[in-house]
């Protein structure tokens, strides 16, 4: 009973913390998010908990493909192609371990994901006003 009273908690929690959060603060939380379920993927494969796995790594593609598809590519230019590239390589590597079973492969995606959400950590308060600005601005020329 106890424990149902926690995932309540915690799940009331999350979704203040949504509701309040800047588009960084999302952007970080789903980061996290997928490297935290791929992670939970992993101990589900090594158990032999195929259920489990395939429910975390479907959550994990449905985060990639939501990061990808935000990235604005006219504004980013260069820069948000290459991370559309690699959203769509980690996709492609999270399917490919789930079929086979390969935490080698869930493994080369926590290590490409993990520096891009440490990065995004450090990004600083000016930069995010900066780009929040230019898309206020791309909202009013439409």
């Amino acid at each position: 009973m106890a424990l149902k009273g926690i995932n309540a908690y915690r799940k009331g929690s999350l979704k203040e913390d949504i509701a309040n959060a800047d588009p960084h603060k999302l952007t970080l939380m789903l980061m996290q998010g997928a490297l935290d379920r791929v992670a939970f993927a992993k101990g589900a494969m090594e158990r032999k908990d195929y259920v489990a796995k395939s429910e975390f790594l479907s959550r994990v593609t449905a985060i990639l493909i939501n990061l990808r598809d935000t990235l604005d590519l006219d504004i980013g230019g260069e820069v948000a192609q290459n991370m559309f590239a690699l959203y769509d390589y980690m996709i492609e590597k999270i399917s490919e371990g789930h079929v086979r079973n390969d935490l080698s492969m869930l493994d080369e995606v926590i290590s490409l994901l993990t520096p891009i959400r440490d990065a995004w950590v450090q990004i600083p308060e000016s930069a995010k006003q900066e780009a929040y600005a230019a898309q206020r601005e791309k909202r009013q020329a439409v």
